[in-house]
């Protein structure tokens, strides 16, 4: 056993109930949460970092307050309407001698001198404005409005356009057609009346450019695109790159939701998503405008290494390999006309010139503080590939590759943060290269650094004001336990921070001293703590824990490693035992949702209505199990990926090793298991009791995924590609097809107005059920819930009939 597992075993926790705690009732732990206590929201710092604000929900009431706490006195104190018009804005940027701060308030544009505390209003506007930049040579405030650019220069007050964009041809390039050309020869009048025209716009653009107090230009990218808000100013205001899409790309039809229960008392209808596979995404295009001149250059990203390649090329050998041989009996012509039609829809949907290049998207655009290159994030559209390219601000532009991620599998979507240090050469990036998150340096040419990599996750690094450090969360000490540490720029050791082991977001202060840090624990909600920011004491800010909720024992799960029979990695899980019990316990299972998230940790959970349900079954003696089976986060690549092309395999492989394990281990009936898991987690419990029958006698499957066919694009190509390139990637994982397999009782639940995972999903499977004659199947339909509940009654009619299955099919009692 590793030293790390051996560490792991020996923090487990053993759970003493109270004698003269109450039982747990669905009326309690379903109610709305006011009752346990609002977490604390949205967090910052002050722009002069004398405070914190945040956000907290009135109880009763969808009503936020914000709140200030002093940093040094730790007074906390709800801000009146008269107040907020004072503060500062979140994510506030500074100018390099740190004596200005600018920031969005409301949709405007603000700038704090931090000397004086006097508060500038830049814009005030019907429009958002976002994105402020100090300029350059730190004279003016640069921020965005919709798709254009604007200056305000600090001198003069005055607020001006840097560069606006137009999705048109430039009027300017207009040539006379031969017809116009013909009269003007003929006719003298128009002839000299043209020329007097073109000599007024020669002389306006004239003074134009002699006058710098003018607007300036229109940048014109063409008819046949359409401007993307993807848009990043050079810090010297000269340079603009900027994103587009083909106008007109056709992104594949619509969903329809129909809604029964309305506040108009008829019916209505609701657009939603496309399924995967019916409007791929569409490709981008980098441009790179100089706005001294006006001009726009297409970067090329032919250069790219592997941009070229056919990563699906054996994939759909493949499938087209499966396909159905075509029947003997064909007749001649009906054959021809099938091939015909079959040869053109492989070569729409499925054939890919070798020399093509792949359709890319941009994902993050970073310039250097001094303006002279940008970082360009990119990565193909079928996520096999992420590229961070560089942009030279000389007159040619190209993208300058200098670093490619290729993944056969897919690019993950987290962990995707890059920058560039202080000395404007270094580039910063998180990568999953080594098989885990890891954060590199890459100076200039030179080869890529690791500055923090191990087998454990690196994030949302942030760099010291200084420029010195490195502030990073991470899962070092267990896969469950998450702290900040920071790390010298340059490398050398990494120093954990805090002890929190829940550690959900942090910042550093605005002078580098003290760091904020939003933590939580197994029943404690979302708190703010302080600490020095080289480590040391912390200091607990908040409480906002109900004394009711504080008042409750409550047990801690108990964070096990669950023995593989498919690899050397255990499987982490949540544990929770009845207090007292004796003879074979009945086993209930929850699967935790989205595929790629965690749940074993010990932070306050997602699931914390789940959590605090499965303290009630564990009152009426059942063994509970909450496993981050293979494809949930914090464990790497391996294990977020074992899932490519067959979802519901390797899930179900780790599911039914908890069950034996219990079985083992805790005196678990294997003859009384039943599961249940929402989202993702119910797709789960429904190839649990399709596919495992005889391990699963019961199960409930809440806002399932029946069918992937019927799912997003974004989420499912990653894993699935797409329906027509990989068919039996989306047969082999859909329940669907597996549903003949039932045996034990189903509950289906399902939201109404579910615009995720839509209500259809569940409908499909409820009539494939009924043709099949499996009359063990309830469905509940919830007319007014989306994908997550947000009404107690429903949740505690959900969580009713969830346990009156178990109790009734798994524990053996009436209900």
């Amino acid at each position: 056993m590793s030293a790390r597992l051996s560490a792991a075993v020996a923090v487990l926790v053993c759970f003493v109930a109270l004698p003269t705690q109450a039982a747990l009732t669905l009326d309690q732990i379903m109610a709305e949460p006011d009752w346990i206590g609002a977490p604390v929201e949205s967090p910052y710092w002050s722009a002069d970092g004398s405070a914190v604000y945040y956000a907290l929900k009135r109880p009763g009431s969808a009503v936020r307050d914000i709140r200030r706490i002093g940093a040094a006195d730790g007074k906390d104190a709800v801000l009146s309407p008269a107040e907020l018009a004072g503060i500062d804005g979140k994510n506030a940027v500074y100018d390099t001698a740190r004596q200005r701060a600018a920031f969005i308030r409301n949709g405007d544009v603000f700038v704090r001198e931090l000397g004086s505390s006097r508060l500038i209003q830049v814009t005030r506007s019907s429009e958002d404005e976002s994105s402020p930049q100090f300029s350059a040579d730190q004279a003016s405030l640069h921020y965005r409005r919709g798709n254009d650019w604007y200056g305000y220069a600090f001198a003069g007050g005055v607020n001006y356009p840097l560069a606006v964009l137009k999705a048109e041809k430039n009027p300017k390039d207009s040539k006379p057609g031969d017809f116009e050309k013909l009269q003007l020869r003929l006719i003298g009048t128009l002839k000299q009346d043209h020329d007097d025209k073109e000599a007024l716009k020669a002389r306006a653009e004239e003074l134009r450019k002699a006058d710098a107090s003018r607007a300036a230009e229109p940048v014109y990218l063409g008819d046949d695109v359409q401007i993307t808000p993807t848009s990043v100013l050079s810090p010297d205001g000269r340079w603009l790159l900027v994103v587009t899409t083909p106008k007109g790309f056709d992104g594949g039809r619509a969903g329809k939701m129909p809604m029964y229960v309305t506040e108009s008392g008829y019916e209505e209808v609701e657009d939603v998503r496309t399924r995967v596979g019916r409007g791929n995404p569409a490709p981008e295009t980098l441009w790179r405008v100089d706005l001294a001149s006006g001009k726009a250059t297409r970067l090329d990203v032919a250069a790219l290494p592997g941009s070229s390649d056919d990563p699906l090329a054996a994939v759909r050998a493949e499938n087209e390999k499966a396909k159905p041989k075509e029947t003997a009996t064909e007749t001649g012509d009906a054959k021809s006309a099938k091939d015909a039609k079959k040869k053109k829809a492989d070569k729409k949907d499925t054939a890919k010139p070798e020399t093509a290049t792949r359709a890319i998207s941009v994902n993050a655009i970073q310039f250097t503080r001094d303006g002279s290159q940008a970082a360009v994030m990119l990565r193909a559209t079928d996520n096999k590939d992420r590229w961070i390219a560089t942009v030279a601000n000389t007159e040619k532009p190209v993208l300058t590759s200098r670093h490619r991620l290729t993944d056969p599998a897919w690019i993950n979507w987290n962990f995707n943060e890059l920058g560039w240090l202080p000395d404007n050469r270094t580039l910063w990036y998180v990568s999953e290269e080594s098989g885990f998150s890891a954060l590199y340096t890459r100076r200039d040419g030179d080869k890529a650094r690791a500055i923090v990599q191990g087998r454990f996750e690196v994030s949302a690094p942030q760099l010291s004001p200084d420029g010195a450090w490195f502030y990073l969360k991470s899962n070092a000490e267990a896969p469950y336990s998450y702290d900040v540490y920071r790390v010298p720029v340059a490398g050398g050791q990494t120093t954990r921070l805090t002890r929190l082991k829940g550690v959900e977001e942090f910042s550093v202060s605005p002078d580098g001293k003290q760091l904020l840090v939003a933590h939580s624990a197994s029943y404690l909600p979302q708190q703010l703590s302080l600490l020095p920011a080289d480590g040391g004491s912390q200091r607990q800010l908040t409480d906002t824990r109900t004394a009711e909720f504080k008042a409750l024992t409550w047990q801690e799960p108990k964070i096990v490693p669950v023995p593989s029979s498919h690899g050397k990695e255990p499987i982490w899980g949540k544990l929770y035992t009845p207090a007292a019990a004796s003879g074979k316990r009945p086993i209930v299972l929850f699967v935790h949702g989205a595929g790629y998230t965690q749940n074993t940790h010990l932070a306050y959970p997602y699931y914390f209505r789940e959590q605090m349900f499965h303290n009630l079954l564990t009152e009426r003696g059942y063994l509970v199990l909450d496993l981050d089976y293979r494809a949930s986060e914090g464990y790497g690549r391996d294990w977020r990926t074992a899932i490519y092309r067959h979802m519901g395999k390797p899930e179900l492989e780790d599911l039914i090793d908890g069950v034996n394990w219990l079985v083992k281990e805790h005196d678990g009936d294997p003859s009384r298991v039943g599961l249940y898991g929402g989202s993702y987690g119910g797709f789960m419990a429904l190839i649990a009791m399709f596919q495992a029958p005889d391990v699963f006698k019961a199960g409930a499957a809440l806002r399932p995924v029946t069918d992937w066919t019927q799912y997003n694009h974004e989420y499912t190509s990653n894993i699935l590609n797409t329906p027509e390139v990989d068919d039996i990637a989306y047969r082999r994982s859909s329940p669907i097809e597996f549903a003949d397999g039932l045996k034990g009782p189903l509950l289906i639940a399902h939201g109404m107005i579910d615009d995720n995972v839509f209500f259809q999903d569940s409908v499909r499977l409820f009539q494939r059920l009924i043709e099949l004659k499996k009359d063990n199947v309830e469905l509940a339909p919830y007319p007014l819930e989306r994908h997550g509940f947000t009404h107690a009654a429903a949740w505690r009619d959900e969580y009713a009939r969830i346990l009156k299955l178990f109790e009734t099919h798994v524990r053996g009692v009436a209900p």
